[in-house]
């Protein structure tokens, strides 16, 4: 089946080529699609079915054994003793093994992950590999500052532990003592990381498995070793212990480890809400006939043209984790969100601000909140019509209660889009003095007649009592309108990115025939990405400020 579909690969690709006779070699199946170029750079799944309703649901099926995990890294017969210690004294996580893993092998010129390693992208569209000039275009942003701080942590990291372990792992091997290891090697490993792994769940027994004594004394059998091949007529393979697990049954039923790793293969599925496929394991090998291993399945099996390509979802994500990550946009992404929060420095000088942190500390208060698109719906100009209940942002018991009897529950309750959490956050931050001094006062009533300390629900009823919505609401107004200050001061307006965007889009338009891979075609990619992503973040700013200022006209009106 590989041959077929190494047959059907873009021809003159020697790389791919290489790689799908690799897969092959070690156990793979591509038993209804291949993979091949697509658009100007970068590799994807495609049917190979040749007709509407002849490709079985199962496409592709790769051995676990092939998968990059932790587990494979400490079992690795030259860098895994080395590994071990390092993570048995705490020295390394798991991710940073894979990371170190993928450095090594990929400097190491005799590796047997050539044929893989070769096809993976070598640069990326996310943040953390912009230019200045291109990172310049995210002023403002909550990204913007989050590359800044990343690629900090991760140069220091790179100094003072990776760069070092690396360069000792490559001196096991003469072949690769003399090799410089750079940071760019680190953030390629970084990407290809966050980019490609999956949280695979595996089996207890798959993880841990028996050591071989006690295999062969509870089957009687030679379990043997399994390997890792290069493509047929290198002589050359990696070895590793098994660890497939029991074949026993009864194992299926165990619980599931989630181990997070690389599976060459399933890992060039790319991205689309609209996803052809998704991926599945196979413990006992019921489904493919072969266990322990992942496969990938069509979500529906009645209608696959060929040369269609085969997507998965890689999940509900907003604009600023698919930049900040993977390194591309949605235009109009129905699953975008903003994030707000109030700044620590500014509540340490607020006044009473020992205080307030305390009542904080006790409600285990965010300050931060994520706002979804979504919730826009329910909100006071969204779709949702005003009898909808299921707005369960704000079914918090504490928004009901009041001592006095006076607090009544506000017209408005139903339609709040942000968190009733955040809002009693602020609720906090905004008491003034006197309000202090009375949510002390109901608190203490509590303390007095039970013997016993109020409980965060009590402690926000009583500030909810004490001082209604108000100064929360102008609070919330005040961020929502900082933040956009900030987003226009860093790059203009929401009408200036729709503008520019027309111009990207009219002169991608004429440059369609090219298929030229330029640094100047890739930043082209990576300033539109920015323009995309920061529209969006200003639209919400202005959506939700919307929401914002009419919920602080009602409460005024509601509390006057």
């Amino acid at each position: 089946m590989a041959a077929a579909a190494a047959a059907a690969a873009a021809p003159g690709d020697a790389k791919l080529d290489s790689f799908l006779q690799w897969l092959q070699a070690n156990g793979a199946d591509l038993r209804g699609c291949t993979i091949r170029r697509c658009g100007r750079e970068g590799y994807g799944v495609f049917s190979t079915a040749a007709e509407a309703g002849a490709t079985d649901e199962v496409v592709m099926v790769v051995p676990l054994d092939l998968a990059i995990t932790p587990m494979r890294v400490l079992q690795d017969p030259l860098v895994g003793p080395r590994c071990r210690a390092l993570f048995e004294e705490g020295g390394v996580d798991d991710r940073l093994l894979v990371m170190l893993f993928l450095m090594v092998e990929r400097l190491r010129p005799s590796s047997l992950w050539k044929p893989y390693l070769d096809m993976l992208p070598s640069t990326f569209g996310s943040s953390i590999w912009f230019t200045e000039d291109e990172l310049a275009e995210l002023e403002g942003t909550t990204l913007h500052r989050a590359t800044v701080m990343q690629r900090k942590s991760l140069q220091t990291l790179f100094d003072n532990k990776v760069k070092g372990l690396v360069g000792e792992l490559l001196n096991v091997d003469e072949s690769g003592s003399s090799i410089e290891v750079r940071f760019k090697d680190f953030l390629w490993a970084n990407s290809i990381f966050w980019t490609r792994a999956l949280n695979i769940p595996l089996s207890r027994s798959y993880v841990f498995p028996e050591s071989l004594d006690e295999k062969r004394a509870n089957i009687g059998d030679d379990c043997g070793d399994s390997s890792l091949s290069a493509p047929q007529g290198t002589g050359t393979a990696i070895t590793a212990k098994n660890i497939s697990g029991n074949d026993n049954p009864k194992s299926s039923n165990t619980e599931s480890i989630w181990v997070e790793g690389l599976v060459p293969g399933i890992d060039f599925c790319n991205h689309n809400v609209k996803a052809l496929a998704t991926w599945e394991v196979d413990s006992m090998g019921h489904v493919t006939g072969c266990p322990s291993s992942m496969y990938l399945v069509l979500a529906d099996k009645s209608f696959v043209k060929a040369e269609t390509e085969i997507c998965i979802n890689y999940g509900n994500k907003g604009n600023e984790e698919l930049l900040y990550l993977y390194g591309f946009v949605i235009d109009n992404n129905p699953d975008d969100y903003l994030m707000i929060h109030y700044p620590v420095e500014a509540l340490r000088q607020v006044q009473s601000a020992d205080i307030k942190m305390k009542l904080l500390e006790i409600q285990n208060a965010e300050l931060r909140c994520l706002l979804p698109r979504s919730l826009l719906e329910n909100g006071f100009f969204g779709s949702c019509s005003g009898e909808n209940k299921e707005n369960k942002n704000n079914t918090s018991p504490f928004s009901s209660y009041s001592w006095s009897g006076q607090r009544k529950v506000p017209s408005y309750i139903e339609k709040i889009v942000f968190s009733q959490e955040f809002i009693s956050t602020l609720r906090t931050i905004a008491l003034q003095e006197h309000e202090l001094e009375h949510t002390a006062s109901l608190l203490g009533e509590i303390g007095s007649n039970e013997d016993r300390e109020p409980s965060s629900d009590e402690l926000r009823s009583a500030i909810w009592e004490v001082s209604g919505d108000n100064g929360a609401l102008s609070l919330l107004v005040d961020l929502l309108r900082v933040k956009m200050t900030e987003l226009e001061e860093g790059t203009g307006t929401e009408a200036s990115d729709s503008q520019l965007l027309e111009k990207f889009d009219l002169s991608d338009s004429e440059d369609a025939t090219r298929s030229d891979e330029s640094n100047e075609t890739k930043s082209k990619v990576n300033i539109r990405s920015c323009i995309v992503y920061r529209r969006g973040q200003k639209q919400l700013t202005k959506l939700f400020l919307r929401e914002a200022e009419h919920l602080l006209e009602l409460s005024s009106k509601e509390e006057n």
